[in-house]
């Protein structure tokens, strides 16, 4: 059995689950506080970072693009990156610019303001010029999304791919702290509604963190 090392809103732990789910592949989830520097953990994973999947040979592989990539090569159906190079390319754009790009104008501006340093134990409450900041980018890479969106099937083209997941990832984390303005942009909307409809996604929609719930429509999926 495989088990991978995450946290509930860690996007890069929900894009592994994802990947996981897409290949149908069983794993056992363990969660993982990194602010409370395991020396166990460290040994795994000197980044100190998760997500952390140890393979059912003992191997151990860090790194959400990395693991998720691995999955692809040793597991290849349903592919998740593209069959040729100029599709792979740009599902490796848009996987990084969200993984890279929008984690860091948005989802630590927002969810890492609002829930992370809580959890953390960090006081003092959410920075207010973060979180305007991270309302304010959001709206700018909705609005890419939803040219995207309208253009083509899926974000990198005519299949569902890791773009799409790492996006779902990011976005889902922000829908837990009831900041995305999905009415505003009704591309991005239904782009979402599909992807929140597969059964590899659903399991996401049932985590609960203590003492901070999510808005009713979270886990609704005609939202």
């Amino acid at each position: 059995m495989r088990t991978l090392y995450h946290h509930f809103l860690c996007p890069f732990s929900r894009k592994v689950r994802i990947v996981l789910a897409e290949k149908k592949l069983p794993f056992e989830l363990v969660l993982e506080s990194v602010w409370e520097t395991r020396p166990e953990f460290v040994a795994m994973n000197p980044a100190n970072d998760v997500p952390v999947l140890i393979e059912p040979d003992g191997a151990t592989l860090a790194d959400s693009g990395a693991i998720a990539e691995y999955l692809d090569e040793t597991h290849p159906e349903p592919p998740l990156l593209g069959a040729e190079p100029r599709a792979r390319a740009e599902v490796r754009r848009l996987a990084a610019w969200f993984d890279v790009k929008f984690n860091r104008e948005v989802t630590i501006n927002l969810v890492g303001e609002k829930v992370v340093k809580r959890q953390m134990g960090i006081g003092g409450g959410p920075d207010s010029q973060a979180v305007r900041a991270g309302f304010h980018f959001l709206r700018q890479h909705l609005a890419y999304l939803s040219g995207l969106a309208d253009q083509r099937r899926w974000l990198a083209g005519e299949f569902y791919s890791l773009a799409d997941i790492a996006a779902a990832a990011h976005l889902s984390t922000v829908d837990y702290v009831g900041d995305v303005p999905w009415d505003e942009f009704p591309e991005v909307k239904d782009w979402y509604a599909r992807v929140k409809s597969r059964p590899s996604f659903r399991p996401l929609l049932a985590d609960q963190l203590p003492g901070v719930r999510p808005p009713p429509h979270y886990a609704d999926l005609d939202f």
